[in-house]
């Protein structure tokens, strides 16, 4: 009671509870960051297992993804579920195979060179002809003057430049592990009135003279696969079928049948020179 003696009135008050604050989406933000970071995280320790090749495909194709997606007839990315990754681990092992051929074939095609240069006194103003072609590392022994005759007139006798540059090349091409494949090859003019020995008797005997030079100066036998004689069916003048830069023997070190061919226009190549007479 109060002091006038009446009862004092009873007030209720009544709180009412805040509302939470709205935050808006900004955890969905944090949390689509935090899942992305655990899934590219997870994604690198899954590559680091790999071996290198599929690492570097994986490189590869991130770094030119349109390059990569050429060679897929499913016209999926090389990343993509199914068996396209395994299509891209091969072709990718093609690609890798195919540059350390041309790399190795080019650093071949430079000492040859080099060894031809230093040798130029002995022999003389013969040519050789170094290149790397769409079939790989070619050598050629190319004929000119009479007097630069590897072989003796209508013969598959092997005169001294001839030996000696096949001697130097043996020696650089021992280093490599890839077939080599002996041409021989003639002008058109005919070897004479026998029908029992033509230029394609001639041309194949002194591509196996070149052979057995080859072989003798360290080329190991099983490294030549093939020894071929073409006459004039593969004339390098057809414009000039008597002319002699159509007399050659030919070395070539075909690229490896796994890798994918490269594609050139034709009578395009990387021509590493020539030793010897220019046309």
């Amino acid at each position: 009671m109060g002091k006038s003696g009446g009862t004092r009135p009873i007030i209720i008050k009544r709180r009412k509870k805040a509302a939470h604050a709205h935050h808006g989406g900004s955890w969905k933000v944090a949390y689509a960051d935090f899942v992305t970071a655990m899934m590219a995280f997870f994604m690198v320790m899954w590559i680091l297992g790999m071996d290198e090749n599929t690492r570097k495909s994986i490189e590869g194709y991130f770094a030119n993804p349109t390059g990569y997606k050429k060679g897929y007839g499913t016209g999926q990315s090389p990343v993509a579920i199914g068996t396209t990754p395994v299509q891209m681990k091969e072709d990718k092992i093609r690609i890798i195979i195919r540059g350390a051929e041309q790399a190795a074939f080019r650093n071949a095609a430079a000492r040859i060179q080099q060894g031809l240069e230093g040798k130029r006194e002995l022999l003389g103003s013969a040519r050789f002809e170094v290149s790397i072609t769409d079939q790989g590392l070619r050598v050629e022994l190319i004929e000119g003057a009479e007097e630069d005759k590897f072989f003796m007139s209508g013969s598959a006798q092997v005169k001294s430049a001839a030996r000696l540059g096949l001697t130097l090349i043996a020696h650089e091409l021992a280093g490599l592990r890839s077939r080599v494949v002996v041409e021989g090859h003639t002008d058109a003019a005919p070897y004479g009135a026998s029908t029992s020995y033509t230029n394609w008797e001639l041309s194949a005997d002194r591509a196996n003279a070149a052979r057995r030079v080859l072989e003798e100066a360290g080329l190991g036998a099983g490294r030549i696969s093939e020894v071929r004689g073409y006459a004039d069916t593969h004339l390098r003048r057809p414009e000039t079928p008597m002319a002699a830069e159509n007399r050659r023997i030919s070395l070539l070190l075909p690229f490896s049948q796994i890798a994918p061919p490269v594609p050139q226009a034709p009578g395009d190549s990387d021509r590493t020179g020539s030793v010897g007479k220019p046309r």
